[in-house]
């Protein structure tokens, strides 16, 4: 179940080092381990650790899991640990805001109706309903993250 993640990384990998090889001139040899081009063949693929170029921006982090196996709080204890590397996006709701919250840091309060457009707009990247309020995130929270510098973490539960 840990490879699977890893596995769908190393396939994209692949196909970008083969589709900028391209147009590049560079040998996509020289950009991946000589052991990923053995896989090709194989009837199995090697997983190998994800090494972001320098030039790649970095990538979002989805942390998926049913409640109460931990994501929320691996996600806390990965942005603990590196909080220059790692951020989580601010999330939207509809709930309303509480006193000693700042609208920006814990959440982005708006409107029911603002959020549904948001939602119909497909700007919301995931939503859902919790005790009649909607939560979600936009795609636009995960790009301030992204454009950071730092590579976003979210965690969903599954519906």
């Amino acid at each position: 179940l840990m490879s699977l993640p890893l596995t769908a990384g190393f396939r994209r990998s692949m196909r970008l080092c083969r589709r900028k090889s391209r147009t590049n001139q560079q040998s996509c040899h020289a950009r991946c381990p000589s052991s990923c081009y053995s896989t090709l063949a194989a009837p199995y693929e090697e997983v190998v650790r994800y090494q972001r170029h320098p030039a790649d921006r970095n990538r979002l982090i989805i942390l998926v899991g049913p409640a109460g196996v931990g994501v929320n709080e691996l996600r806390r204890r990965l942005i603990a640990s590196n909080p220059r590397e790692f951020q989580s996006a601010v999330p939207h709701t509809t709930r309303v805001q509480k006193s000693y919250e700042m609208n920006g840091r814990e959440y982005h309060y708006v409107s029911k109706e603002t959020f549904e457009n948001m939602v119909y707009s497909h700007k919301m990247l995931e939503y859902g309903e919790y005790k009649g309020y909607l939560y979600g995130t936009s795609i636009d929270a995960v790009r301030t993250v992204l454009d950071e510098g730092k590579i976003c973490v979210i965690d969903l539960e599954p519906q």
